[in-house]
């Protein structure tokens, strides 16, 4: 091993926060990320971490190494995109992550085409709701709903995402057909929750433009679109849901949009999330691909809500 490897082994390190995960990542044994570690301060003649039994601190002479061998896999890493650029082909390995819905929804299909057609790409995929660090995972594309806040990534809006206030036959049966945004609020709701977002409110637009925001009755949250949209076919609650988790419910009559002369704000778009500009020739692909699939004006989703483009406008 040269001391470019090992010093991108030192960066692994430092960003994984111990050996362990290190050997593990790397599928090796621990005692070669230390003997590596010794070798990479007998090169450079400096001492690089403080060790203890079970943590390390960094020296100031590895804080500027980190620097430094941060540079060097970006230099690395923009190396490699401009030869696979070269490439008549696209090859080698594509890491995705996304959240579970729009995964299993929007990008599967794509993945099975695009890899019928570039057979000599691989794809790996990860569906996590928690924004993963798209650097420091090594991953070249993540589809997160809602801009990301991290200012070093670069990101795309691939398409709109609006709301759409749902409820079945048997909830209005029982409970009938709300006229107002106050008498929804007193029915029974699902709503989305997690660590991060717990939805506890509906917002709308009055005839002054001004949004206003409403507490509403929720008796069952979770953290999982499928599981809120199951819940509400009971036909005990209602959902204020993003347009991308209708499926064919409407269609076939299961559910029915309710309110829809309410105007209601936009929801957060999907964006493509990635770490460089230049992109590697099959990342560039599959984000192409992806967007043409998912529509460039109207998104796939609002196809399957009927009447769409004049409700809740």
């Amino acid at each position: 091993m040269d001391t470019t490897s090992r010093l991108l082994m030192f960066l692994d390190v430092v960003e994984f926060g111990n050996f362990a995960k290190v050997a593990d990542s790397r599928h090796i044994d621990r005692s070669v990320i230390s003997k590596q570690m010794n070798k990479l301060e007998e090169d450079l003649g400096v001492r690089l971490l403080n060790r203890s039994t079970r943590t390390f601190s960094l020296t100031a002479a590895g804080a500027e190494m980190v620097k430094k061998a941060t540079e060097i896999r970006f230099l690395l890493s923009e190396t490699l995109q401009i030869a696979e650029n070269y490439h008549t082909e696209p090859r080698g390995l594509l890491k995705i992550t996304s959240s579970s819905i729009i995964g299993r929804r929007y990008l599967q299909p794509v993945i099975n085409d695009f890899q019928q057609r570039f057979p000599q790409v691989e794809i790996e995929l990860l569906l996590e709701d928690r924004m993963v660090d798209i650097v420091g995972e090594g991953f070249d594309l993540a589809f997160r709903v809602g801009e990301p806040k991290v200012s070093n990534l670069i990101s795309r809006s691939i398409a709109r995402n609006r709301l759409i206030i749902l409820a079945s036959p048997a909830f209005i049966n029982t409970y009938g057909e709300p006229q107002t945004i106050e008498e929804l609020a007193k029915l029974p709701a699902a709503s989305y929750s997690s660590s991060s977002l717990h939805v506890d409110e509906i917002s709308y637009i009055d005839q002054q433009g001004k949004e206003i925001s409403v507490p509403f009755h929720s008796i069952y949250r979770a953290n999982d679109g499928d599981l809120l949209m199951l819940k509400i076919l009971t036909g005990n609650a209602y959902f204020v849901s993003p347009a991308f988790l209708v499926a064919d419910e409407i269609k076939q009559g299961l559910l029915k949009p309710i309110l829809t002369h309410i105007k209601l704000p936009e929801f957060r778009h999907l964006y493509a999330i990635y770490p460089h500009r230049d992109l590697p020739v099959r990342t560039r692909l599959f984000f192409d691909a992806v967007r043409e699939y998912i529509g460039k004006d109207v998104p796939i989703w609002e196809k399957n809500i009927p009447g769409f483009d004049h409700m809740y406008q």
